[in-house]
């Protein structure tokens, strides 16, 4: 069945508001060249668009022609705010942005683990407002949340966990008792770390890949066919319960070690380093990072090359990892596979390159193995964009016909959108 002539405004205004998104400032010339519309059409969605608010001239043309220049046409970045939180144990990061997602502030400050649950709820909520007040923004459209643990998949909702503290699951409450007008949702942080990754990061070109978090625990989040997976309760990627050889005891149903968080968790990488002789860094607290660094720069030093502490280490966690990652190969064959988080980061090209080959020699399904592109701010940089997604799901809609509202998208946006003769019946995601 055809579309609508409304449900077509709202699809072509959607169309190019995600191209002023994407390509920056147009003319309705490009606009017309880029969706494949004709010269009526786009001067209509331009008049509409521009009469919402949604769009202004903010330019013009400097095109060797005669005549007057073209009007260039721009998405009004600051007819909403957004703000992305990054919740973690020890505290919390806080981005404010505009609605092209231009970030104007970052906060962050730490939440020491004896601190109550109402104090603890009281300082995020006050990062956040005095971020909004640093960036000049009136009000906030839509919050995005990262944290560690399960999202309900039917209501959206951080579940409950005795190994997270409980102000976390308080804080999407309170921030939206403090802002009764704004949208707040949360997500599981390795997930918004994959959105983050493949709209900006190292599996851009990719629309299947598996993101292994590595940092104070582990996680992955599982993109198929560019859909990210969640599972039946919310649980796809629960890689630290995953049993693994190696370890002293299996998992249970309330806590991970035993699992493949035993070997590759942020404290046992800690451990692994000293066990293998290379040093901690003077006058800092012992990090999985901190061993990375350490470890690369002295496979870098070393004149003795494989047999130096540094590249033992790196061997033998690449090891560890590669047994994750086999398993994740053997489910999913997804191709490719991104290390994120500190681990992640601070092994870089060298880590990624050990787990790969390691890789090729355990399973006959070919998986390139990435270093992360974006380390451990892919969290925040992920809930932003989701943040921007479901603000722009609002407002870039047809003035005559809103289109229905969805929560977080499942599927990052294309890269380029449809010519006109190919356009869905339905919105793009």
């Amino acid at each position: 069945m055809p579309a609508s002539p409304s449900t077509a405004r709202a699809i072509n205004d959607r169309l190019a508001l995600r191209l002023l998104q994407q390509e920056g400032p147009l003319t309705a010339g490009q606009l017309k060249q880029l969706t494949g519309l004709s010269r009526p059409t786009v001067a209509d969605l331009v008049e509409r668009l521009t009469e919402a608010g949604l769009i202004a001239v903010v330019g013009e043309a400097g095109e060797q022609r005669r005549g007057p220049n073209a009007k260039v046409y721009g998405i009004v970045a600051d007819r909403a705010h957004l703000a992305a939180l990054d919740v973690r144990t020890e505290g919390v990061s806080v981005a404010v942005a505009d609605l092209v997602g231009r970030v104007l502030a970052e906060a962050s400050a730490p939440i020491d683990g004896e601190t109550g649950t109402g104090p603890a709820v009281e300082q995020a909520v006050a990062l956040v407002e005095r971020a909004v007040k640093e960036a000049g923004a009136d009000r906030l459209h839509t919050v995005g949340i990262g944290a560690p643990g399960l999202i309900d998949p039917a209501s959206g909702e951080l579940r409950d966990s005795s190994g997270l503290p409980e102000w976390h699951r308080r804080l999407v409450a309170a921030l939206q008792e403090r802002l009764p007008e704004t949208r707040v949702s949360v997500e599981n942080e390795t997930n918004l770390a994959a959105v983050a990754e493949q709209r900006d990061g190292a599996a851009r070109d990719r629309d299947t890949f598996v993101l292994l978090w590595l940092g104070h625990g582990t996680g992955a989040a599982v993109v198929l066919d560019g859909a990210l997976r969640r599972g039946a309760s919310g649980g796809t990627g629960e890689i630290g319960f995953l049993p693994v050889p190696g370890t002293s005891a299996l998992p249970t149903a309330t806590d991970c070690e035993g699992g493949f968080h035993s070997l590759a968790s942020a404290a046992a990488v800690v451990d692994l380093a000293a066990r293998c002789g290379v040093p901690a860094a003077a006058g800092r607290p012992a990090s999985a990072g901190g061993a990375l660094r350490a470890a690369v720069g002295l496979v870098r030093d070393a004149a003795a090359g494989n047999t130096a502490p540094g590249a033992a280490f790196l061997d033998a966690l690449a090891d560890r990892l590669a047994v994750g990652v086999a398993s994740v190969a053997a489910i999913l064959d997804p191709g490719c596979v991104v290390l994120g988080g500190e681990v992640g980061q601070a092994g870089g090209a060298g880590l990624a390159a050990r787990v790969t080959e390691r890789l090729a020699r355990m399973t006959p399904l070919p998986t390139e193995v990435r270093a992360t592109t974006l380390g451990g701010g892919a969290v925040l940089r992920g809930a932003l964009l989701t943040a921007r997604d479901r603000a722009q799901e609002q407002l870039f809609t047809s003035p005559e016909r809103p289109l229905p509202e969805r929560p977080l998208p499942e599927r990052p946006l294309p890269e380029r959108p449809l010519p006109e003769r190919s356009l869905p019946e339905r919105p793009l995601p």
